[in-house]
């Protein structure tokens, strides 16, 4: 099985009759696939069944199983078809197995009232932060495929207990013909934010179920870099909650995450 980067991967499910793709060993994350790349197949074959460029509004996922290296494949469906409004299902099969859940809805842009998002922008400089290269040995393989930094706040494993986390991301890859699946990706990059609390690894952990919303068309962000603002909400017998907020380098709010995580102190 050949390593690709992002953008190659998601090219052979796009260009698959079955649907099917694969992947390897450097996107995974302890048992399985990054939740990042896993959620970006089922959009992909989403994707596929739309018959117009309706950009995607909102996506919902339940990671079910995990996703080991190799072959999967993604069987999609529409629900509904409305004039203005797609909504759509996927599952992601590996080994046989359902591993993954997502429901999209996809819609057009139509004339409405413009209420422009409250959200303060004011991010510390990139050249302030720690790049992933720097923190690379405590963390996942896969973030070998994004530049990066963390700016100001909760550091995995740090022993310094934080609420907050901020970062700077980009893909090395030319995802420029994926828009939503690059923002899927990059929104899914932090860890759950808890494990500030921690002193080393390895804490296992992962997301149970994941809701993103998109405030733009992802067609619409041109820019490289993306910002990300995370917080947990509240930590408890092994879960955890989280939210965040995806902007642009421009400061452009693109997305709002939220995330029910597990872990394993």
């Amino acid at each position: 099985m050949q390593a690709s980067d992002l953008s190659q991967i998601l090219t052979r499910l796009e260009d698959n009759e079955n649907n099917t793709t694969s992947f390897d060993e450097s996107w995974s994350q302890g048992r399985s696939a990054f939740g990042g790349i896993a959620t970006a197949f089922a959009v992909t074959g989403m994707r596929k069944l739309l018959q117009s460029n309706q950009p995607m509004r909102s996506l919902m996922v339940s990671f079910i199983a995990p996703v080991h290296p190799g072959e999967v494949r993604v069987e999609a469906s529409i629900q509904r078809q409305g004039k203005n409004v797609t909504q759509m299902s996927a599952d992601l099969i590996c080994h046989d197995e359902v591993c993954l859940q997502a429901m999209g809805v996809f819609g057009n842009s139509r004339p409405a009232l413009q209420v422009a998002p409250c959200s303060d922008f004011n991010p510390s400089p990139r050249e302030q932060g720690l790049s992933f290269d720097e923190y690379l040995k405590r963390l996942p393989g896969f973030l070998s495929y994004f530049d990066g930094c963390w700016i100001d706040g909760g550091l995995p494993f740090s022993g310094n207990p934080s609420r907050q986390l901020n970062l700077w991301v980009r893909h090395k890859a030319d995802m420029s013909k994926l828009p939503t699946e690059r923002i899927v990706t990059i929104a899914d990059i932090p860890p759950p934010v808890i494990l500030s609390y921690f002193d080393k690894p390895p804490v296992p952990s992962s997301s149970l179920t994941w809701s993103l919303e998109f405030v733009v068309p992802p067609e619409s962000v041109k820019a490289d870099w993306f910002y990300l603002e995370f917080t947990v909400e509240a930590a408890a017998d092994g879960y955890t909650q989280q939210s965040g907020k995806v902007f642009d380098e421009t400061g452009q709010l693109c997305a709002l995450s939220r995330q029910c995580m597990v872990y394993f102190a």
